[in-house]
């Protein structure tokens, strides 16, 4: 069964910080990029940083930009977001998805195919 799954979300202080994880089961991540998103009820997903398959290509949205750092592991199938410095607009909930190119833009997320099912963050003030 082909399978994206997040964890690492929870319930962090401003400033804080939290390393999410998008493990894969049932297929090989080696030959995708992934991006994550994020949601907040109400409100369109959001594009947060995308990572090339081989990790040499990464993109941040300005929002995240400085505080964010996405990596991968291939050997592990699973890309991270480590989140440093949270603020409380960080709070929704995220996603990790499959493309076959990500560069220097991320493109919607109807561009993604296979998505996991969310990790909630919230950022309390």
């Amino acid at each position: 069964q082909v399978q994206l799954v997040e964890s690492g979300g929870g319930l962090v202080q401003v400033g804080g910080s939290l390393r999410l994880s998008c493990a894969a089961s049932g297929f090989s991540l080696d030959y995708y990029a992934i991006g994550w998103f994020r949601q907040v009820p109400g409100k369109e997903r959001e594009g947060v940083s995308c990572i090339s398959s081989v990790g040499g290509t990464t993109y941040y949205a300005d929002s995240v930009k400085g505080r964010f750092t996405i990596s991968r592991d291939n050997n592990e199938n699973t890309v991270y977001l480590q989140m440093n410095a949270l603020k409380p607009g960080d709070t929704a909930n995220y996603y990790c998805a499959t493309i076959l190119f990500c560069g220097t833009t991320m493109g919607g997320p109807g561009r993604y195919a296979s998505w996991g099912q969310g990790t909630q963050v919230t950022v309390s003030s």
